[in-house]
């Protein structure tokens, strides 16, 4: 077994392989696959002024802009999840994370979220044309996106068993059985669920990391699309889908609606949990 592990995605991200070849091979795999989370970084990092998500950001209502498919890609998968939860997961939800000070600004003018506004349409050739004011985050769909390229790059590189570990967010290949933990969201220093994780991914989400109080209020980094409100709660909501984006997201609509049979999971062929007092709720 090899394991390496690099800070990206304001995370650790951790790569697993398991096979029984030469360790140059291995390492050389798991550099192509960090190649692939790096540069998912580089495209969609909030943070970062010469990123593609912040050149959206700035952009003016009519502009045009040619992105890299991976990001058209998950501005795509994240109108189709959008569309299917009846906007409860809206990646537009950023104005409400920079009025919490959970973001930093893009910009000196603030932008208004309005719940249901279409900010952005995508066009043939990988262009994204800005509609109306706004502000997308990505930083609830582009970690399992890059956890599944750095999967297929691992694939590629002809690896067959292995895992991929974004802060919680994993997808496993192969036939080996890995052990997973889930925190308990009451203590997330403590264990409150392990599960075996083989041949799918799975992504949890909760607010005990990212929960503050801002004007007398508690807020997260989890937003509610319908409404623009913070998801609170000592709860955690994991999914379990085919590829680790499509899970990302979905814990967002898991967490907000605390029902892990919404209807939304069977169109993306998921299934989810609730972990709240460190017990499954309706599996």
């Amino acid at each position: 077994m090899i394991r390496r592990a690099q800070p990206w995605l304001g995370t650790l991200v951790e790569i697993a392989v398991a096979d029984a070849l030469p360790e140059q091979d291995i390492h050389r795999a798991i550099g192509l696959a960090f190649a692939e989370v790096a540069l998912v970084h580089t495209l969609m990092s909030f943070h970062d002024p010469h990123s593609e998500v912040s050149r959206l950001n700035r952009a003016s209502a009519g502009d045009a802009l040619q992105v890299h498919p991976h990001t058209w890609q998950v501005l795509l998968l994240a109108q189709e999840v959008q569309a299917a939860s009846a906007g409860i997961f809206n990646i537009a939800c950023a104005p409400c994370l920079v009025s919490w000070d959970c973001l930093p600004a893009p910009q000196a003018r603030a932008a208004e979220y309005v719940p249901g506004r279409s900010i952005f349409t995508l066009e043939a050739d990988h262009r994204v044309r800005k509609l109306a004011p706004g502000w997308i985050d990505l930083g609830g769909i582009a970690k399992g996106y890059a956890v599944d390229l750095a999967i297929d790059a691992l694939l590629h590189a002809g690896m067959s068993s292995a895992l991929v570990n974004a802060g919680g967010d994993l997808r496993a290949v192969g036939e080996r059985a890995w052990e997973v933990a889930v925190r308990d969201p009451h203590a997330p220093s403590r264990v409150g669920r392990q599960i075996d994780l083989c041949n799918e991914a799975m992504a949890t989400s909760a607010t005990y990391f990212s929960a503050r109080q801002w004007n007398g209020n508690t807020v997260s980094a989890l937003v509610d699309g319908r409404t623009g409100s913070a998801l609170s709660g000592a709860l955690s909501a994991s999914v379990r889908a085919p590829g680790c984006a499509v899970a990302d997201a979905l814990t967002k609509v898991v967490l907000a609606t605390r029902d892990p049979l919404h209807p939304v999971l069977r169109a993306f062929h998921a299934s989810a949990f609730i972990l709240e007092n460190s017990v499954a709720v309706r599996l």
